[in-house]
C-alpha cells in the first residue's frame, strides 16, 4: 500500500539544466534562456539577470511556470505587441506539461518587422530550441531502498535491479556491500520479493523515503 507521502508525489516534466540556443528571423536574433527554478523568487531573479547581460536588447520576453500543479504561472511581452511573445512561450511550456522552468527569449532587432504572426512563430521556435538544450526529462517519485549483501550476490542483486527499472544512487563497498536504489512506487513490492528470493533471504533492506529522481 502507497503511503499518504507517495499519494501526493506524482511524476512531472520539467528541464534537466540551463540551456541556451538561438534563431535568427529576418536578421532579428532570438536568444532563448531556460533554467529549472522552484520559486517565483528564482524566476523573478533569473529574469532580472538577463535583462542586466542583454541590456542593450529590443525585448526580454519571458514567461514561467512554478509548481508540480502549476501554481504559478506569469508571462510577459516586455514591449512586444500583446499575445505574440510571452504568451507563445507559454502556451510552448504548457503544451509539453513542463513545470518549475523559467524561459527569457531576448530579442536583438534586425530591421524588418516579423509582423503579428511572424512573431508568434519566432518566440515559439527560439523556445524550442531552448528546451532542447535544456533537454526535457520526467521527475519521477521514487522509493528509495539501501540493501545489504554478500559479495557473491552481486551480479545476481545488479540483474535484478536493472530488470525492474531500478536506479542505482550509490554502492558502498566494505565488508558487504551496500547498494541504495530507487524504485517507482508500484514496482516496490514485486522488487523486493524477487531480491529475497534471489538471495534465499540473505539480504537487508531498509526504506530512507521517496525522493524525486530524474528519467
Amino acid at each position: 500500500n502507497m503511503s499518504e507521502l507517495e499519494k501526493e508525489l506524482f511524476p512531472y516534466k520539467t528541464v534537466m539544466r540551463d540551456g541556451e540556443d538561438e534563431i535568427v528571423e529576418k536578421k532579428s536574433r532570438f536568444i532563448a534562456h531556460v533554467k529549472p527554478v522552484t520559486t517565483e523568487e528564482e524566476a523573478l531573479q533569473f529574469i532580472e539577470e538577463l535583462k542586466k547581460k542583454y541590456w542593450d536588447a529590443r525585448h526580454n520576453c519571458y514567461a514561467f511556470i512554478i509548481g508540480k500543479n502549476a501554481q504559478v504561472v506569469r508571462f510577459s511581452d516586455d514591449g512586444e505587441p500583446s499575445g505574440t511573445a510571452g504568451k507563445p512561450i507559454l502556451e510552448v511550456l504548457q503544451n509539453q506539461e513542463l513545470r518549475d522552468v523559467v524561459v527569457v527569449v531576448t530579442r536583438y532587432f534586425g530591421g524588418v518587422l516579423l509582423g503579428t504572426g511572424g512573431l508568434v512563430r519566432a518566440y515559439t521556435q527560439s523556445t524550442q530550441v531552448g528546451l532542447n538544450a535544456a533537454q526535457i526529462c520526467t521527475m519521477t517519485p521514487m522509493v528509495i531502498i539501501t540493501t545489504v549483501i554478500d559479495y557473491t550476490l552481486i551480479g545476481k542483486i545488479k540483474y535484478v535491479l536493472a530488470q525492474n527499472d531500478a536506479l542505482v544512487q550509490d554502492e558502498k563497498y566494505g565488508a558487504d556491500v551496500t547498494i541504495t536504489f530507487g524504485i517507482p512506487s508500484d514496482k516496490k513490492t514485486r522488487l523486493i520479493k524477487e531480491l529475497i528470493e534471489t538471495t534465499n533471504g540473505k539480504i537487508e533492506y531498509e526504506e530512507m523515503g521517496v525522493e524525486y529522481m530524474a528519467l
